[in-house]
């Protein structure tokens, strides 16, 4: 058991670090498809071809190798993966600045999928190191960290490309990333780790057996999945929703941006807040709260009548949100015996990105074939169809200490 200096040390690098790994993947995201423009003389279709594709091409690899990465973590130590993580995506990203053709600029995205993980494993690091009754503020915590990255990462990345240029932009990225692996390396520690613990957990099976209820972990990762499709369902269309409701005036652009920002605001306000609760009255209890304030939410969007009142339940949202994914998370590190943590945490990370690929198809799809509002009604029903799924899988198989 890691003393309460040690996992708190932790928890206070490592939630600066996801901080900075958060700015660093998402401050490319609004100038890539200007990059890819940059790269060759393509047509309209062409563009957004390229686009998707090498926006998606690191989801795909990550869904498919995590759990390989996620085993190794747990034979080897989730320290080593998170090094791995960080100076593998900061070589690969710092690289992207170097690239004369989509070809090689995919191949680097898919490379940056293959040595994804940094945030992941810490979560799993955190959670064998954190004492049980403290695991829900510290997944809250880290939630938040990786959540106010993010929202910074894209304002920041827009600065740095206008200031600078594209190329150097990725060379900042990735020299942010090696920043991130150094804080790890240096002053991170994972306490009490003993290599032999896992080494006859090989197959999936045997980790299965290590679970007292595998359903209830199981439940846990369809959770995630579900959550992270529903979300993305909704981000495509946005701006084009925001387009709609100002009937050809405002700035589109920028009220878009901001409506965008709301939901991870909120939940970077409260995340730690509700995680700090879940461990005093349940954590399926927040999380049943936040199914419920999702599926009103969702419902209630689908029939705005302006920006307003779009941005008032966006933000609104972002609570809800605090009340699941990271809650998920605290219930995987209070049912999962140490030895697996690191496989649990990776079968989530895949589940998360299968959620971020299916996501934009259900809404882009739903919004092609009806409206814009018909893709939060759709979102609704997924919502509650997800929490039907998780009292059937979790719920009902919550040991009585947790019930």
């Amino acid at each position: 058991m890691a003393t309460n200096t040690i996992w708190k040390k932790n928890l206070y690098i490592l939630s600066i670090a996801v901080f900075i790994a958060g700015i660093a993947f998402s401050e490319i995201m609004p100038f890539l498809p200007l990059y890819v423009a940059s790269l060759g003389n393509f047509s309209h279709q062409e563009l957004n071809f390229w686009s998707g594709f090498i926006y998606s091409g690191m989801f795909i690899i990550s869904a498919i190798t995590s759990p390989w990465w996620g085993k190794l973590a747990d034979k080897k130590g989730r320290k080593l993966m998170i090094l791995r993580a960080s100076c593998g995506m900061a070589i690969a990203i710092g690289a992207m600045g170097l690239v004369t053709n989509v070809y090689q600029l995919f191949a680097l995205r898919c490379l940056q999928g293959l040595f994804a993980g940094f945030v992941s494993n810490s979560n799993a690091l955190i959670a064998t190191q954190t004492p049980k009754e403290k695991a829900g503020q510290a997944m809250g915590t880290m939630a938040s960290s990786v959540t106010a990255g993010t929202l910074l990462g894209p304002l920041i990345g827009g600065f740095l490309a206008s200031v600078f240029s594209y190329r150097i932009t990725f060379f900042i990225t990735g020299f942010l990333l090696f920043v991130t692996f150094l804080m790890s390396l240096f002053w991170v520690k994972e306490d009490n780790f003993v290599v032999k613990s896992t080494n006859n957990i090989g197959k999936t099976k045997d980790v299965i057996k290590q679970f007292k209820s595998p359903n209830l972990i199981f439940g846990l990762l369809i959770t995630t999945m579900i959550i992270q499709a529903a979300n993305n369902s909704i981000n495509p269309i946005v701006s084009l929703f925001v387009k709609q409701l100002l009937h050809g005036n405002g700035n589109v652009v920028l009220i878009s941006g901001i409506i965008a920002a709301l939901p991870g605001i909120a939940t970077f306000t409260v995340a730690s807040r509700f995680g700090a609760l879940g461990d005093k009255i349940g954590t399926h209890k927040i999380i049943v709260g936040g199914f419920i304030g999702a599926s009103i939410l969702f419902l209630a969007t689908a029939f705005v009548q302006n920006t307003i009142e779009l941005g008032v339940l966006r933000f609104l949202v972002g609570f809800s949100d605090a009340c699941l994914f990271p809650q998920v998370q605290t219930m995987l590190s209070k049912n999962s015996p140490a030895s697996v943590t690191g496989r649990v945490f990776s079968w989530n990370q895949s589940a998360m990105y299968i959620g971020n690929i299916a996501g934009p198809i259900i809404g882009t799809t739903i919004s092609g074939l009806s409206n814009y509002n018909m893709v939060f009604i759709v979102t609704t029903f997924l919502v509650l169809f997800n929490f039907l799924l998780f009292k059937l899988n979790v719920i009902n198989n919550l040991p009585v200490s947790q019930d």
